[in-house]
């Protein structure tokens, strides 16, 4: 290749790495529509030779480890493994698709290479999104749609495959037509470009609230989540701070959202046993202020499982004082008498921290991010915490951005969705601004609103649409906030149904690889042209 001819692709690398990065730096995801089109441009310039094969394969490497550089660096102040070990996942996923397109388009039909594109991406990202360990769904490009609520409220129907799905059409779409310039591929391109965003504005136009409704408050203390940070701002002991924030909180209030690992953030707390729960009582209480209120908090803490001489479970630890146990992230849910009533255990862990892959190999990469690190225990129970008949579900962080896992709690009765998380351990990055939009396109899957408490972040309330509701609490605010939220029972297609677009992705995947052997066998066999 000749040195200006690299340098135009280079350049097409850099359009096609702004164009994917866009939905998660400035604040539209549009630009996914045409993000690819770079990328298949290099592609349709290359021969079928096994040369350029590696050369694009070179050149759709490099832009999609520039796209995860570009989105998720900020993840190296916590863990500095972290964008690196995303990074070569996420592009070997992705390549995986991009390369069987650009082998295919050389020796086989288009419209199979496009299919398996498709096909392939989509399922490639589900495979990612549905792993227990080696997950981590940031940049589904579906995801990428976080600030464009107004224009995925068919989420309902289809979660975010439906919007990676539409990303990659109408990238086909319009590459189809720059490449053949015909009417017929200008009038597909138009309708698969704009059919979603008309459907998506007449479901936001003729969406009918619930009249059912209740009050909910969320507290945000800004505490702090390195040690040295806390020392110096004078918050070891949150406890004081908390209790002054908690007497904001009208007594109307069904639910408080206090953050993930409040408790633990407290030095007479820490880890609480499950089986002494009750030791934490004078601390509620006196958060509480011990004064009477139907008000129910649903607290952040890390907990503990003890089982003595035998390890009941996987990912249980050894101590020879305390035999064998297990590390638990929970959201308690509790009165103003400091009775615990009930306890969830986050289903869905950070990779890395409290998801370790090959422990014994990486525990020299394990990190404190919320008090406790290493291989956390898993919950594998759905909890709807409940007051005065208003069922809430009491989902932790990082379990926001798996569409289809939150949806098990619509389904088990939750009328309204809150969200306890910690986001200050990345800084002010654009890290917790995307927690929080990724909680808009969860409401508008799971047709529910959604409250929810960042230690350090932005806290405030979604309604079922997507939209914001009030004010927000900010990066490096403390404060409470008080809402009155939608009720709803119905459940959406999505809930019913979950991922049914990745799972139909990956058979059309199977047998169009299927297809393309038998097409080869039979060119071969010179049964076709």
């Amino acid at each position: 290749m000749q040195r200006g001819s690299s340098l135009h692709k280079l350049l097409l690398v850099l359009l096609s790495v702004a164009l994917l990065s866009a939905g998660w730096l400035v604040g539209t995801g549009l630009t996914l529509l045409v993000a690819l089109i770079p990328l298949l441009i290099i592609s349709e310039n290359y021969t079928a030779s096994t040369r350029d094969w590696w050369r694009m394969c070179g050149w759709a490497a490099l832009t999609f480890l520039l796209w995860y550089a570009a989105t998720i660096w900020w993840v190296w102040i916590a863990a500095p493994i972290g964008p690196f070990a995303a990074g070569i996942v996420g592009t070997f996923y992705n390549l995986c698709a991009f390369m069987t397109y650009h082998y295919v388009s050389k020796r086989g039909p288009r419209a199979l290479a496009y299919t398996l594109l498709i096909s392939l991406w989509i399922a490639t990202e589900w495979a990612y999104n549905s792993a227990d360990v080696m997950t981590f769904p940031w940049l589904l490009l579906g995801h990428g749609f976080s600030s464009d609520v107004w224009a995925v409220q068919w989420y309902e129907y289809t979660g975010i495959f439906g919007g990676t799905l539409w990303a990659l059409v109408s990238n086909v779409a319009i590459f189809e037509t720059l490449r053949t310039r015909t009417t017929t591929a200008k009038v597909r391109a138009a309708i698969l470009l704009f059919v979603p965003i008309i459907l998506s504005l007449t479901l936001l136009y003729t969406y009918t609230p619930s009249k059912r409704h209740a009050e909910v408050s969320v507290l945000q203390p800004n505490v702090p989540c390195y040690m040295d940070e806390r020392i110096a701002a004078d918050k070891y002991n949150p406890t004081a701070d908390i209790k002054r924030l908690m007497d904001e909180v009208p007594t109307t209030s069904s639910f408080l959202l206090m953050p993930e690992s409040a408790m633990a953030y407290i030095p007479s707390v820490g880890s609480v046993d499950e089986a002494g729960i009750e030791c934490i009582a004078p601390v509620i209480r006196y958060i509480y202020s011990d004064r009477p209120t139907p008000t129910k908090a649903i607290v952040g803490a890390s907990t503990v499982r003890y089982y003595g001489a035998s390890p009941a479970t996987e990912t249980a630890r050894h101590s020879d004082i305390y035999g064998w146990y297990d590390h638990f992230n929970s959201a308690l849910l509790c009165n103003s008498r400091g009775a615990v009533e009930d306890i969830y255990h986050k289903g869905r862990l950070v990779i890395g921290v409290e998801a370790v892959p090959l422990k014994e190999l990486f525990d020299l990469f394990e990190v404190d991010l919320g008090g406790v690190s290493g291989q956390l225990g898993w919950g594998r129970e759905f909890k709807i915490f409940e007051n005065d008949g208003v069922c809430m579900a009491p989902a932790i962080c990082y379990e926001g951005l798996y569409g289809e896992f939150m949806t098990g709690f619509t389904r088990e009765g939750a009328e309204v969705i809150g969200v306890i998380s910690n986001d200050g351990w990345w800084g002010n990055t654009p890290g917790h601004k995307r927690l929080f939009d990724y909680c808009r396109l969860r409401a508008i899957e799971n047709r529910r609103a959604i409250a929810r408490s960042a230690n350090t972040g932005i806290s405030g309330f979604i309604s079922p649409i997507g939209t914001t509701i009030g004010p927000r609490l900010t990066w490096d605010k403390e404060g409470v906030l008080t809402a009155t939220l939608e009720l709803r029972s119905d459940k959406t297609i999505y809930v019913r149904y979950g991922d049914w677009i990745a799972r139909i992705a990956t058979y059309v995947a199977v047998l169009s690889l299927l297809y393309y052997v038998a097409y080869r066998t039979r060119k071969r066999n010179h049964l076709v042209d």
